[in-house]
């Protein structure tokens, strides 16, 4: 991101020079800074007094206004306290330092103030060659995402190493193990001895199983296709009611719009399920009582960062129960294998969804309070 903003800055700072002006009119200044609407943060151009030239396509968005209907107003009208941003713009503006940064409110909408501000970081910067300023803001929360994102594909690629090295591990001499339980009991003539090495082998066997399982999304092809998610969620939705037949109540709340995309369909299936699966076994009590709700619910976003890669358009799908919350203590380490906190899970279901999520370049996160928890999926859209 640091290099395109610098890339977009060395440009519209040649545009000026080429152009010879310092103060510009709308029209001249929404060319000039075109680059900046390919950036995936809030980018605005102001002049020394704070009087905005130019806003980038993202700004426009987050504000929830038109860009000519911020032109020519103050940026200090944004911001829900711009003292410190005023004389941080002059400082720069009058090339006492470069760049500076702080943190500050974004409001919402400028002539609509409702809703709480958004918490941003600020990013003055002067701009060579002109008498203007570039002022970048980044979501506090978008920024705290992207960090989430990493770490959690760090994790990923160190848990596809545990798993590889772990199986390689295990299976040799689980076959042998397995192998010399069956000679042993051939040679056996006692029934209540043969009983110990039908444990071992059955045992073996369900080791084997579980390497297996953790070893399935790496070995299995991604088989793409074009994909309809809702027609994902709808067969999650009647495995779930026929496991589930009381006192579970399956919500849909879709967004007809979406369109399709490429992508593996049986994966998709077993992300979800795997997650609502966990849901409804997580709402037993609520089951019990007849209150239990699961809900999929399906939206469209636009101009959305994914794995550090910003795309137009992106699938947001939330799996979302009203269950007691998942257990504080393992919370950050609900994706790791043989993590669960259900007593007999086998703590592969969230492992196995994260893996295929992960393999449509997208990302899956959780928030878990109680009487409520939502799993998010993103997933870039064409």
């Amino acid at each position: 991101m640091g290099s395109s903003k610098t890339a977009a800055v060395k440009m519209a700072a040649k545009g000026a020079r080429r152009g010879g002006a310092v103060t510009m009119g709308a029209q001249s200044a929404l060319t000039l800074y075109d680059a900046f609407d390919h950036l995936a943060t809030m980018v605005a151009v102001v002049e020394t007094d704070g009087v905005c030239v130019f806003a980038n396509a993202v700004f426009e968005e987050v504000l929830g206004l038109s860009r000519r209907s911020v032109m020519r107003e103050s940026i200090y009208d944004w911001f829900v306290d711009p003292t410190l941003l005023k004389d941080i713009v002059t400082a720069v503006a009058n090339n006492e330092f470069a760049t500076s940064r702080l943190q500050a409110e974004l409001k919402r909408n400028l002539h609509v103030l409702t809703g709480d501000p958004l918490p941003v970081q600020v990013i003055v910067t002067r701009m060579d060659l002109t008498a203007h300023v570039l002022i970048e803001l980044v979501e506090i929360e978008q920024q705290a995402k992207q960090e989430r994102e990493e770490r959690a594909l760090d994790q990923a690629q160190a848990n596809k190493e545990l798993i590889r090295n772990l199986a390689h591990e295990i299976k040799n001499p689980l076959g042998g193990i397995r192998g010399a339980a069956q000679l042993l009991q051939m040679e056996l003539e006692s029934k209540s001895l043969t009983e110990y090495t039908q444990v071992i082998i059955h045992e073996a066997d369900r080791l084997q199983l579980l390497v297996d399982r953790l070893l399935a999304p790496h070995r299995r092809p991604h088989l793409v296709g074009d994909v309809n998610i809702h027609e994902v969620c709808e067969r999650v939705r009647s495995l779930i009611l026929a496991e589930f037949p009381k006192g579970l109540k399956v919500w849909r709340d879709y967004d007809t719009s979406l369109p399709e995309f490429r992508g593996d369909r049986e994966q998709l299936i077993q992300a979800v399920l795997n997650i609502a699966h966990n849901a409804a076994q997580a709402l037993s009590d609520r089951v019990a009582a007849g209150d239990a709700v699961l809900t999929l619910r399906t939206r469209v976003m636009r101009r959305v960062t994914i794995n550090r890669h910003l795309h137009r358009l992106a699938l947001l799908l939330h799996i979302e129960d009203n269950g007691p919350g998942i257990p504080e203590a393992i919370r950050d380490r609900i994706f790791y294998p043989l993590v669960s906190g259900r007593e007999g899970g086998s703590g592969l279901g969230l492992t196995l969804a994260q893996t295929f999520v992960q393999q449509h370049q997208g990302t899956i996160e959780c928030e878990s309070e109680p009487g409520r928890t939502v799993f998010k999926i993103l997933i870039p859209l064409p």
